[in-house]
């Protein structure tokens, strides 16, 4: 009786582990785009035409929430008192830098105005108002 003898195979098989990375890497190529940095904020609508930027510069957003606490662009709470300080250090030596003031639709008046006082002591010459896009009526 002859019995044959199998080698045992001692290779990992690699494989099913680049299927899975693979797939990973499409997964999180999708969701990286829909996932919004920032504080949630209610925006009220407006008809307005989007803004186009006039240089290359990334805007910096403050944004106010409706307790009218305010938050950077990562989501961080900063207090009234830092946003002069904190947007001075963002800001080019001309000032040109686009900064946006997001505030929730039911904020107090005063704390949408301290943000833009804040914003303009600490130099910046533009500064703009983000709202959400109104809903269209057509069906």
């Amino acid at each position: 009786m002859s019995r044959r003898h199998r080698r045992v195979m001692s290779e990992m098989n690699v494989v099913p582990y680049i299927d899975v990375m693979l797939v990973l890497l499409v997964i999180f190529m999708v969701t990286a785009p829909i996932m919004k940095a920032g504080v949630e904020v209610d925006a009220p609508d407006a008809q307005a035409e989007p803004l186009t930027a006039d240089n290359q510069q990334e805007p910096l957003t403050i944004s106010v929430n409706k307790n009218g606490q305010f938050f950077l662009d990562d989501g961080s709470e900063v207090a009234a008192t830092d946003i002069t300080r904190y947007v001075s250090g963002q800001l080019d030596p001309q000032g040109e830098r686009p900064i946006y003031v997001r505030a929730d639709g039911s904020v107090e008046y005063r704390y949408l105005m301290n943000a833009m006082v804040a914003v303009q002591q600490a130099g910046a010459k533009k500064i703009g108002l983000m709202a959400d896009p109104a809903p269209s009526n057509q069906p």
